[in-house]
């Protein structure tokens, strides 16, 4: 029997606002196989964000348990949860989250920079994402030169290269158009389909819930639902080259 990628189990995070307790997730339980692609879709305060931080080790819950790839993360400290973060985890923002300053190279190898990876490695491995993501052309280009799906390319290319066991990507779509939205979502799928990565994608959007295999509906920081995705219309889109 092959051990999950993710285990959650009765999985709880309160926060305290003066007197006051606010339970953002509540009892949630769940598993996620390796290269599984899941979305956990809810609305505005239905406690998803939550709960992406905690599966992105950005924060840890108040009880439960959180296994990622067979390591117990509730009781880490602070270091260890930031190693976790860096090699077992990539981060797609809504936003990007791309320094302005910086080339599309330069942002694509600061997870390697911090990894101490030398500086021709890094460089390689992060021309090698670059143009599987489209954007060997554009390698050399600043944000501000760039459109927003040119971007969202960018930050991609930024989590896989330090080759992940998982992608979390969070309203990745958000700031995009319809068409972007729907090449993005076809990137991620392809990287799921082809390289076997376990993606997870929260989102409040059904269109894109529906790029997954299987979703996960919170509501009020509970798990209300838990099942296949619905099927959607095929979408036309290269699949990213071979795996870095």
């Amino acid at each position: 029997m092959t051990e999950s990628m993710i285990s959650v189990t009765d999985l709880c995070k309160v926060y305290e606002m003066g007197e006051v307790k606010v339970q953002a997730v509540c009892g949630v339980t769940f598993d996620i196989a390796p290269g599984e692609f899941v979305a956990i879709i809810g609305h505005s305060g239905s406690g998803k964000s939550t709960l992406m931080n905690m599966l992105g080790c950005l924060d840890t819950p108040t009880t439960g348990a959180y296994r990622l790839d067979g390591v117990e993360t509730q009781h880490l400290d602070d270091n260890d949860l930031a190693l976790i973060r860096s090699v077992k985890l990539g981060f797609v923002f809504q936003q990007y989250n791309l320094l302005p300053r910086q080339t599309a190279l330069r942002n694509v190898e600061m997870p390697l920079l911090y990894r101490g990876v030398p500086a021709a490695r890094r460089k390689a491995r992060a021309e090698m994402a670059l143009r599987m993501l489209g954007m060997g052309d554009r390698m050399h280009h600043r944000p501000n030169e760039l459109s927003g799906g040119q971007q969202q390319r960018v930050a991609i290319a930024r989590a896989l290269v330090g080759s992940p066991s998982v992608i979390l990507a969070d309203e990745p779509t958000g700031a995009l158009d319809t068409k972007t939205s729907d090449e993005i979502m076809g990137i991620l799928r392809s990287l799921n389909r082809n390289q076997g990565l376990t993606v997870i994608v929260v989102t409040h959007e059904p269109e894109v819930a529906a790029y997954a295999s299987r979703v996960l509906t919170l509501r009020d920081g509970q798990l209300v639902s838990d099942g296949p995705a619905p099927r959607r219309a095929a979408v036309t889109q290269q699949a990213p080259g071979r795996p870095l």
